[in-house]
């Protein structure tokens, strides 16, 4: 199973991420863990390097093109061999990519759900939306030592926060795939995100190669 994580900075996927592998570890279940992006191609890691930075490709369709390509060699080259071996967990994936170009290139974002979402080697069988309210988001990120990034300001988080809600609408609309909806503002929370993504994990059928 590939299971992604999803959500504003400071929502809690890190955190998530972590206890997650930690509990499967102690379980005996195969899982791993892996980024966004592949980086494998030079030109579209500078695009994508670009709209993380807020800045926009000199074409919509530029930046759509790049991102496409990058999680095409994503699926094949990185969570292809890695789900082979186990169950996969990403912090962020296609979702999160769709609201950047949605957020910095001015797009619906189910547009851009649209576009990415036929990559069949980095679908997510299970997508975990961090509901996260993001004054508490902006709070946690404010405690952090490094710098502040682009979307990490009131006013963006809040947009973003509308985006990945209208992204997990849409990208079940397409895929009939499952999101899973649920804060993780208390250690509550994360105790209940992680029984329940265990409990998926458990359910799911062996690991195999994706073609």
């Amino acid at each position: 199973m590939l299971l992604a994580i999803e959500g504003i900075s400071g929502a809690g996927k890190s955190t998530l991420r972590d206890r997650l592998l930690d509990a499967a570890r102690a379980e005996g279940l195969p899982l791993g863990h892996i980024g966004q992006f592949s980086w494998l191609s030079l030109p579209a890691t500078r695009t994508i390097v670009r709209l993380r930075s807020g800045l926009r490709a000199a074409e919509s369709t530029e930046a759509i093109s790049a991102v496409r390509l990058d999680l095409d060699q994503h699926g094949r080259h990185n969570l292809a061999p890695a789900l082979a071996r186990g169950h996969v967990v990403a912090d962020r994936l296609t979702l999160s990519t769709a609201c950047q170009l949605a957020l910095v290139h001015g797009l619906p974002v189910a547009d851009c759900v649209q576009q990415l979402v036929h990559v069949p080697t980095a679908r997510a069988e299970l997508t975990v939306l961090l509901t996260t309210p993001a004054g508490l988001c902006l709070e946690r990120l404010s405690r952090r030592a490094t710098q502040r990034r682009f979307g990490e300001d009131p006013e963006t988080a809040s947009r973003l926060a509308d985006l990945y809600d209208q992204a997990t609408t849409a990208w079940t609309g397409v895929t009939g795939l499952p999101v899973l909806r649920h804060p993780c503002s208390t250690g509550t929370d994360l105790d209940t995100l992680t029984a329940m993504c265990l409990s998926a994990l458990r359910q799911a059928p062996a690991p195999t190669a994706r073609v």
